[in-house]
């Protein structure tokens, strides 16, 4: 299984350090520049467009790598060289004498002095604290908060329904049965099958499904009945049907972040791994697998409203998440939209009727140990955090997972590590997968 996101450290470690600087690498048609600031703010693009007058943008995640990995860094002539590029730093760092500099992409890191880059240095107060993202956003509920986003960064005003006014597609007549039966614990397969038997794209991806190396079915199938019954299951046509139907109502984003992770993939690999995860888990406080499948399936669908809802900001949002790849994703939307992915696309579920573990898990997986969150919110974070240690998911890496998540699940880091491996061996078919539900 190939690495797709460039993972970099959270840099919590040594943030309370008072020289300790981020280094970044902006770049637009007049040439590059190098940003220092307190390595664990967000660098706020905007206030460099504002006293710069230069639109500079995120050089590639990768560029920056091979840009850092010189060989010539390693060497003081040669890290004092690199500052004859233009230098901004921040207005906290202007009297500083030497800074720790460290460059997340590449993990280089260096001790810098002042006189190097005091020729050519420029004073701009960039660099927002999680403090300062939080202290200016909306308070309220969810739909308080989504309200707020909405009116301020669209032209919309809401004045009925929430629901009403964001301009989503309706949901298919084949999607609003399948969220009925998953909602109903007493729904079984003699119920779904006549649900996938007229629609023929659903039929056929069931066909699919049941004839994978994945799923080894012994004898061939010959019907729906046959691939529900004896190969999937009742749980698993629901979850990815119902998965691909919420996928189909609107457009995956175009304007992404660099090197991020397919949006399917992602999705595949964080139902596969919280799955297996929930069946690790002891007997009397495990959750139901199915359900976690379809929360880790569904876990990043917020992600997708935003872009639908605020196309010139998600374009904005992209670039500062390049630009701060060490900073949690749910801090730099704040920052942009005031409203995060987890809370629209928990949001949403809940007004389409699905099961509370459903959007109770996606809401609250940035914030596990919150009283609100359960088992689902803890499996799905735990298996996009490791995700992420082996770059398959996207988001900063943290290098060992919550300790007090894993206690509460009743999980230990070696079971987390043993079934990352299993996926590993299962690497090509989880990936034709993804590509099958990308195809639909």
């Amino acid at each position: 299984m190939s690495t797709l996101a460039i993972g970099v450290s959270t840099l919590n470690s040594d943030a309370g350090k008072g020289n300790y600087a981020r280094l970044v690498l902006l770049h637009d048609n007049v040439g590059k520049v190098l940003v220092l600031l307190p390595a664990a703010k967000l660098l706020n693009l905007v206030s460099i467009w504002r006293e710069t007058e230069r639109h500079l943008q995120p050089v590639k995640g990768d560029d920056v790598k091979r840009f850092f990995s010189q060989n010539k860094l390693l060497s003081r002539e040669g890290q004092q060289k690199l500052f004859s590029l233009p230098v901004f730093i921040d207005s906290t760092f202007e009297d500083q004498d030497m800074l720790d500099v460290v460059e997340p992409y590449s993990s280089l890191r260096f001790t810098a002095d002042r006189s190097w880059y005091l020729a050519s240095m420029r004073s701009i107060r960039m660099g927002l604290s999680v403090s300062d993202i939080e202290n200016v956003q909306p308070q309220g509920d969810d739909e308080t908060v989504i309200t707020h986003a909405v009116e301020r960064f669209t032209a919309l005003r809401i004045r009925q329904r929430l629901e009403d006014t964001l301009g989503l597609p309706s949901l298919a007549p084949t999607t609003q049965k399948i969220i009925m039966l998953r909602s109903d614990p007493a729904a079984g397969v003699d119920r779904l099958v006549p649900v996938v038997k007229v629609d023929p794209s659903l039929s056929a991806q069931v066909m699919s499904w049941s004839v994978s190396p994945y799923y080894a079915a012994p004898g061939s199938i010959q019907s729906i009945d046959d691939a529900i019954i004896r190969v999937l299951g009742f749980d698993l046509v629901v979850n990815l049907a119902l998965g691909i139907a919420m996928g189909k109502t609107l457009t995956l984003p175009e304007d992404t972040p660099r090197n991020q992770t397919p949006y399917w993939q992602q999705a595949v690999y964080t139902a596969t791994l919280a799955e297996r995860l929930a069946k690790k888990m002891p007997g009397d406080i495990r959750p139901k697998p199915g359900l976690v499948y379809l929360a880790g399936l569904l876990h990043n669908f917020g992600y997708v409203v935003l872009a639908h809802l605020f196309p010139p900001h998600f374009s904005l949002l992209s670039r500062y998440i390049e630009a701060n790849p060490h900073l949690r994703l749910d801090y730099i939307e704040k920052h942009i939209l005031h409203v995060t992915r987890e809370q629209i696309g928990a949001w949403l579920m809940e007004s389409w009727s699905l099961p509370k573990e459903i959007y109770n898990g996606v809401r609250y997986l940035n914030d596990p140990l919150n009283p609100k969150a359960d088992a689902y919110a803890q499996l799905i974070h735990l298996a996009n955090h490791a995700l992420r240690q082996n770059g398959w998911a996207d988001g900063p890496v943290e290098e060992t997972l919550d300790r007090d998540v894993l206690a509460i699940t009743g999980l230990t880091q070696a079971q987390v590590t043993e079934e990352i491996e299993r996926m590993q061996n299962d690497s090509e078919i989880l990936q034709d997968f993804s590509d099958s539900l990308a195809s639909h």
